[in-house]
Parts: C-alpha cells; structure tokens; sequence
C-alpha cells in the first residue's frame, strides 16, 4: 500500500487520541480530512467497497457524498454498496442519481440498467439498455441483454447476446451457467447440459452449474450423476435433486431410491431429503 495512505492513517488515529483527552472537535476533524489527498480517499473507497460489510459501506458514502455531493466517485460508491447490501430499490435511486451527472459514462448506465433487474423491473431496464450507444461492448452489458431477451423469450437473441458475453470474459462460468438455465427452460436439455458441463469446467466450485446439469440429465432420464468434481455434501444434494426430478417426470420407484442413496451418502441428517422420501412414501400408501 503507498506511504501516504499509511501516514494519513496514522495522523489520523493519532488525531482522534488527542480528542479523547480534550473532547473532539468534529468541525476540526473535517478541516483536517479536507486536506486528505485524492489518492488516499480512492484507496479508503475501495477498501470500503471490497472488504467492508456492506451496510457500514453504505453509511460511510451517505457520509461522504453529503459532505461532497460534487463527486461523482462517491455517488458511484454509495449506489455499489447499496446494490451489494442488497437495498436494491434504493440502489436504483442512487444509480440514477449518478446517470443524471453530467460526468457520468455509459458503464453507470449499464449498472442502473444491473439494479433495475434486480429490482425486478424489467422494462424499464430494457430501456435504459436500448439508450445506451452499441459501440459500447462489455460483458455486464451482454449479460443483461441476454437476460432481458430471455424474459421476452426471444431466444435467438439471447443465444447471440450470451455468445458475445462469453467471448468478453476470462471468467465465463457465470453466463454459461445463466445461458444453460435458459436452454433448460426452453426444454433444450442435451443443450442445457452441454453448458452447465462447461461452466463446471470453468469453475469447479460452482455448484449451481452441478445441480442445473443434473436436472438436466434427469429430465431426460439419465439418473446417472455426471462425472464432475464434488464433496460427499454435495454428492448427497445432487443424488436428492436427480430423485425430485425422476418424481417429475413420473419415475417414482426410481426417485425414492436416490433419495434414500441421498441420505445415506450426506455425513449428517439429510432433512430435506428425509421429508421429500417421507411425502412420496405416504402418496403411495394413500
């Protein structure tokens, strides 16, 4: 980390010593963070963006925004930290706080259209999207695009939106996982598992991508697990998700078998497997 930020940091802990024997003066705190060079304060933003809970984030860019409500990096961070927090109506509001700044770019555009879908509000991102000029190519920006094609079921769209996205990524795990969830939906299964085998391929820890390959396995009736790295843990949720999706598709006798299997093989109780066998068992009796 540079020196300066280092030695602001230790003039200020050194600052808030001397308050607690005389009192502190907060008129005489904020004079003296006046002076904090530039570089110093981007690094505190993102710090507080990265590693910070995400509520306290918050208060600290509502602080610091007030205080400065000229900068742009601050607007831009209070919107982040309202998105990461999960305030997502609020989030909306601040990301388009910052589009209406003359200094803002066609990347907090793409965000307000991010925290207009998590908003669930669809259409109204879909518009901010379209506004926004094509030679502006980013991956956040094809992700959304294929995801808002997916809602209005324009599937050729979103094939090709989530083509583009891919190539613009070095970590595509993500969008191939999103883009098979869509084959999946549209009942393009052998589709669905070619992607979700690639997303695993990208990231072996995804597990998402392991439970959507499964179910696409199963609704073909392929109960076999796919051959992909995983814990025992795991092992036990995949084999449960395969038997709720053989019961789907009206294989019964062979879904309560991996459900069993599921209980066995999980280290510890396996509750949501044990009230799904215990409902089938009862179906069959009555």
């Amino acid at each position: 980390m540079r020196h300066p930020f280092i030695l602001t940091l230790c003039f200020t802990g050194a600052f808030v010593l001397a308050g607690c024997e005389q009192g502190i003066d907060t008129e005489a705190v904020d004079r003296e963070f006046q002076g904090v060079n530039v570089i110093d304060g981007t690094n505190l933003n993102e710090v507080m963006l990265s590693v910070s809970d995400p509520n306290e984030a918050v208060s600290y860019f509502q602080r610091a925004s007030s205080a400065n409500p000229e900068r742009i990096d601050l607007l831009r961070g209070l919107a982040a930290s309202l998105i990461r927090a999960k305030r997502n109506t609020e989030g909306v509001a601040a990301w388009a706080r910052v589009v209406e700044n003359e200094e803002s770019s066609n990347g907090d555009r793409v965000e307000l259209a991010d925290a207009l879908i998590r908003n669930n509000e669809w259409e109204r991102a879909e518009t901010v999207l379209n506004a926004i000029p094509p030679t502006h190519e980013t991956f956040k920006r094809y992700r959304l695009e294929a995801m808002i094609a997916d809602s209005n079921k324009k599937w050729d769209k979103a094939d090709s939106f989530y083509e583009t996205a891919v190539g613009l990524t070095t970590t595509p795990a993500s969008v191939m996982n999103n883009w098979g969830f869509s084959k999946l939906s549209r009942g393009d299964y052998s589709g669905a598992e070619r992607l979700f085998t690639q997303a695993i391929q990208n990231d072996k820890d995804l597990f998402t991508a392991k439970n959507n390959l499964v179910l696409a396995r199963g609704a073909q009736g392929n109960y076999v697990l796919p051959v992909v790295p995983m814990t025992q843990i795991e092992r036990a949720q995949l084999l449960h998700s395969m038997g709720l999706s053989a019961v789907k598709r009206g294989d019964v006798v062979t879904g309560q078998g991996l459900m069993r299997e599921a209980i066995e093989t999980h280290p510890q109780h396996f509750e949501a497997a044990s009230r799904s066998l215990k409902a089938l068992e009862s179906n069959v009796v009555n």
